[in-house]
C-alpha cells in the first residue's frame, strides 16, 4: 500500500462530499494584469484589523508616513495597524466598517498628502535572521491570512506540533473572484519566494501548490516558477484539482488532497498539515526581502455595472466608494454592492466603509446577474440542503432551532462547523435564506459566551475581593493578638493585679446588676435571692440589736414573770386578747410586705443569733404550722393545769366590758415596739438573720384552718378551766413567725417610747389595735352565745 507521500507524489486525488457546480463567471475580470487605481484622499483604518485590542500611538494632528506602525500592542495574536499613505490624521473616531453589521469601531482618518512617502524599509534575507526573528518580522510586518478568514499569519507558522505537509491554497472557486488567479499569473516568482520562507519556518515532507483546473495559466506560471526557485527538487510541486464549489475551504482542499477529514473542533495543524493562501505568500516575501509591512493587497472590481471591471492593487484603508469611482461605477436604482462572491459574500448598507486584509472582491451585479429578493417560502423537507452541504451537516434541524432561537440545539447539530459557503441556500427551492439564519443563531451564541464569560471573570473577582476581605480581617485579628500578648509579656506584676481587681470589681457589678433586675415587686411570689453577707458587718449588727434589746428590756415596767402571771388570771381581759391578735396580724403582714427574713429572740435571752438564710417559700410550711399549732396547745394545757392545781380559788375580777386601760396600754406598747423592731430590722441592709421561709402571699384556706382550730380550742378551755386563752391560742398561726414569738412574752416594756415611731406605724398600730379589739369582741359574743 502506497503511503500518503507516495500518493501526493503520483497526483492523487480525493473526494470531497457535498458541493455544487454554479457558474463561473470569472472571464469579466481576469483578462488584464492587475492594475492600480489613482491615490484616494481620504482612508479610513479601523483599530484594530486583526487580533487582539491595540492601541494607538498617534494622535490627530500627526504627520504619519507610507508603511508606519500606529499602533502598540502585546498578545501572541496581535496584529500592528499600518498607515496605507502619508499624510495628516484628522480624526480619531467612530466610524462604520465593512462588516455585514455596519456596526462602529475606532478608525483612523488619514487625509493623503499625494506624496505617497514611504516610510524606512529595512530588507533582509533569509540567512540574516534567525526563525524567531522571521516571525517576529512577519508579525510586525501585519500580515494575516488574504483568503479571507485575516488568521495571523505567525501564528500559524509557529505550531506546537510537526508539520509534514504544507499546502498553498490557490483554490479560487467563488464566481467572479479573480484576484488569485491573476496574482500566480503576474507574481508567481513572488509566491515562489513567499513559499521558499514558509519552507524554511515549517520545514514540511511535502509542499502542495493546488490549483483549480478552471486556471491552466495560473498553473502553468506556478510551475515554471518552482523550476526557477530555489526550494529542493521533490519537495514542492503543483497539483491540479477539478472545479467545484467550495473545494477552496480548507477543510474541503485537505480532505481532496489527502483523503484525511479534519475533525469536528479540531485544526489542521493536529494532522500535521498547514494551509496558506498564495496571496499571504507574496506578503510574507514582500516583509522578509523587502521589509514592507501589509498595506495594500489585490482586489477583484467585477460586474456589469462596473465601467472597468478587473484587478487592482488597492491600499487598506480605501473608501469602497473612492475604489468604485475609479472604476466608472454606474449606479442605479436599488443598487446591490457585495463584499465577497455572489455564495459567500454579504451586501454593504453603505459604500463609506473600508477596504480590509480578507477583502479580495467588490461585486456590482446588474438585476440581469442577480435575481430579486424573493419571498420565503415554507420548507418542504425536500433534504437538498443536506445532498449538497460540503461539512456533512443538517441544514434542515439547523434552520429550524436557528428560527425558533433555540440557539443552543441548533449548536447541538454542530453549528460551528458550517463554513457558511451557501450551497444549501443556492439549491433550496424554498427560496430560503438558510445561511443568513445560521449566520444569526452564530452571533447570537457568540455574545452568550461572551456574557458568560463576563460573568466567570465577574465571579472571580468578587470571590478574590471576598478573599482579600477576609485575609485582611484575619490579619487584623492576628496583629491585635499579637500587641496583647506582647502587653502582657511586658505588664508587671502590680498591673496583673490592678487588672484582676479591675475584672473582679466588673464581675461583682454585673452580679449585683442581674440580682437588683430579676428582684420581685412587693406581692410578687418570685423567691428572692439571698444575698452572701460579710461575716465582721453581721457581728457587729448582732451586737447593735442585742444592745437595743437589752436597754428595751430595762425601761419595761412590767417584768415577763409579771406579764406570765398576768395571763394566768382566769379572767383575762378580751381586750387584751384582741390586741395581741392584731399585733400578730400586723407583724405578719408587715413582713409579708417588706418581703424581710428575721428572726426575733426571745427577750428574755437578751441575744440576736447571725446564721445562715434559707430559700424563701412561695407556700407556707405545713410543718412550721403544725409546730406552731402544738405550741400553742402545750401552752394551753399548761395554762389550765396551773389552773386546776390551784387549791385556793383564783380571785378574779369580774368580767365586764370595760377594757383595763393599764393592760391596754401595756399592749399597745407591745405591739408599737414590736412594730418598730420590725421596721429597724427591715431598714438593716447589712445584717442577715436565720429566718424562716416568708411568703408573699398566704394561703387563705390553711389561715381559716388554723383560725377554727384555735377558737374550737379556746372554747374547750374555757368550758374546762372558765378561762380565755391568751394570745397564743387566739391568733392563727401563718408560718410567718418563729416558735419564739409564738409564746407568751408579749409583756414587753410598755414605756416604750411611741413618739420614736413615725406618724404612719403610730397609724397602722392604732388601725391594727382597733382590729384585734373589734375581732376580740366578736369571739367573746360567739362564746357567750355558745355557752348558753
Amino acid at each position: 500500500m502506497l503511503t500518503l507521500l507516495e500518493q501526493l507524489d503520483k497526483g492523487s486525488l480525493w473526494q470531497s462530499p457535498g458541493g455544487i457546480h454554479p457558474p463561473q463567471l470569472k472571464t469579466l475580470s481576469n483578462q488584464s494584469a492587475i492594475a492600480r487605481l489613482p491615490l484616494a484622499t481620504r482612508f479610513i483604518v479601523p483599530v484594530p484589523l486583526v487580533g487582539e485590542q491595540a492601541t494607538l500611538s498617534v494622535g490627530v494632528g500627526d504627520k504619519v508616513l507610507k508603511g508606519q506602525s500606529l499602533t502598540e500592542g502585546a498578545g501572541f495574536t496581535y496584529l500592528p495597524v499600518h498607515a496605507p499613505t502619508s499624510g495628516q490624521i484628522v480624526a480619531i473616531e467612530q466610524h462604520a466598517t465593512n462588516h455585514p453589521s455596519s456596526l462602529p469601531t475606532l478608525s483612523c482618518i488619514i487625509e493623503s498628502d499625494g506624496q505617497d512617502t514611504w516610510c524606512d524599509l529595512i530588507p533582509n534575507s533569509l540567512e540574516q535572521l534567525s526563525k524567531l526573528q522571521i516571525l517576529d518580522k512577519i508579525k510586525q510586518a501585519g500580515i494575516a491570512g488574504m483568503g479571507g478568514a485575516a488568521f495571523p499569519s505567525h501564528v500559524k507558522l509557529n505550531p506546537a506540533s510537526e508539520i509534514d505537509l504544507v499546502i498553498i491554497n490557490g483554490i479560487e472557486c467563488e464566481p467572479y473572484i479573480t484576484s488569485d488567479d491573476r496574482l500566480m499569473r503576474d507574481h508567481s516568482d513572488e509566491i515562489v519566494s513567499g513559499v521558499g520562507v514558509i519552507n524554511h519556518l515549517l520545514n514540511p515532507q511535502r509542499i502542495i501548490i493546488a490549483i483549480e483546473d478552471n486556471k491552466p495559466e495560473a498553473a502553468q506560471a506556478m510551475q515554471a516558477a518552482l523550476n526557477r526557485s530555489n526550494l529542493p527538487k521533490g519537495v514542492a510541486r503543483v497539483t491540479v484539482i477539478p472545479t467545484k464549489y467550495p473545494s477552496g475551504g480548507e477543510k474541503q482542499l485537505i480532505q481532496i488532497i489527502t483523503g484525511k477529514e479534519v475533525p469536528s473542533g479540531a485544526i489542521p495543524a493536529q494532522l500535521g498539515i498547514v494551509v496558506h493562501n498564495v496571496g499571504t505568500a507574496f506578503a510574507i516575501q514582500e516583509a522578509i526581502y523587502q521589509g514592507k509591512p501589509l498595506i495594500e493587497r489585490v482586489v477583484t472590481l467585477t460586474g456589469e455595472q462596473i465601467g472597468q471591471p478587473g484587478n487592482y492593487w488597492l491600499p487598506i484603508g480605501t473608501t469602497v466608494a473612492d475604489a468604485l469611482q475609479s472604476v466608472h461605477f454606474i449606479e442605479s436604482a436599488e443598487q446591490k454592492v457585495i463584499v465577497g462572491g455572489p455564495m459567500m459574500g454579504y451586501a454593504l448598507a453603505e459604500l463609506d466603509v473600508p477596504i480590509l486584509k480578507g477583502t479580495n472582491c467588490l461585486l456590482v451585479p446588474s438585476h440581469n446577474e442577480i435575481a430579486a429578493d424573493v419571498d420565503e417560502k415554507a420548507c418542504i423537507r425536500c433534504g437538498e440542503c443536506a445532498v449538497a452541504c460540503p461539512a456533512l451537516l443538517l441544514p434542515q434541524q439547523l434552520f429550524w432551532h436557528a428560527k425558533a432561537e433555540e440557539y443552543d440545539k441548533a449548536a447541538s447539530y454542530n453549528l460551528k462547523d458550517c463554513i457558511e459557503c451557501g450551497c444549501c441556500s443556492y439549491v433550496c427551492p424554498s427560496d430560503i435564506p438558510l445561511v443568513e439564519y445560521y449566520r444569526v443563531a452564530k452571533s447570537a451564541l457568540k455574545i452568550e459566551a461572551e456574557e458568560k464569560r463576563q460573568a466567570e471573570q465577574a465571579k472571580i473577582r468578587f470571590e478574590a475581593r471576598l478573599q482579600r476581605l477576609e485575609d485582611e480581617k484575619n490579619a487584623r485579628e492576628a496583629k491585635a493578638k499579637e500587641a496583647a500578648a506582647k502587653r502582657q509579656a511586658n505588664m508587671k506584676s502590680t498591673d496583673k493585679d490592678a487588672v484582676a481587681a479591675a475584672m473582679a470589681r466588673i464581675a461583682a457589678k454585673k452580679a449585683q446588676d442581674s440580682a437588683a433586675s430579676s428582684a420581685p415587686t412587693a406581692g410578687s411570689t418570685t423567691q428572692v435571692p439571698q444575698t452572701v453577707v460579710d461575716p465582721k458587718k453581721a457581728a457587729v449588727n448582732a451586737a447593735i440589736e442585742r444592745a437595743k434589746a437589752k436597754k428595751a428590756a430595762q425601761a419595761n415596767t412590767v417584768s415577763d414573770d409579771e406579764f406570765d402571771k398576768n395571763t394566768a388570771e382566769v379572767n383575762v381581759d378580751d381586750k387584751q386578747a384582741k390586741i395581741a391578735a392584731a399585733v400578730a396580724r400586723a407583724k405578719a403582714k408587715k413582713a409579708a410586705q417588706v418581703n424581710a427574713e428575721s428572726t426575733v429572740q426571745t427577750p428574755n435571752t437578751a441575744e440576736t443569733s447571725v446564721a445562715g438564710t434559707e430559700p424563701p417559700a412561695d407556700t407556707v410550711d405545713d410543718k412550721k404550722v403544725r409546730v406552731a399549732a402544738a405550741v400553742a396547745k402545750a401552752k394551753a394545757k399548761k395554762l389550765a393545769q396551773a389552773g386546776q392545781t390551784d387549791d385556793t380559788t383564783v380571785t378574779t375580777e369580774p368580767t365586764t366590758d370595760a377594757v383595763d386601760d393599764k393592760k391596754a396600754r401595756v399592749a399597745a406598747a407591745v405591739a408599737k415596739a414590736k412594730a418598730k423592731k420590725l421596721a429597724q430590722a427591715n431598714q438593716t441592709d447589712d445584717t442577715v438573720v436565720a429566718v424562716e421561709p416568708t411568703t408573699d402571699r398566704v394561703d387563705d384556706k390553711k389561715a381559716s384552718v388554723a383560725a377554727a382550730v384555735a377558737k374550737a380550742k379556746a372554747k374547750k378551755l374555757a368550758q374546762a378551766s372558765q378561762i380565755d386563752i391568751g394570745e397564743a391560742v387566739s391568733r392563727p398561726t401563718v408560718g410567718v413567725e418563729s416558735t419564739a414569738e409564738i409564746a407568751p412574752n408579749v409583756a414587753l416594756t410598755a414605756t416604750a417610747d411611741s413618739a420614736e415611731l413615725s406618724p404612719e406605724q403610730i397609724k397602722k398600730a392604732k388601725v391594727a389595735a382597733a382590729i384585734a379589739k373589734a375581732k376580740a369582741k366578736k369571739l367573746a359574743n360567739s362564746a357567750e352565745q355558745e355557752e348558753q
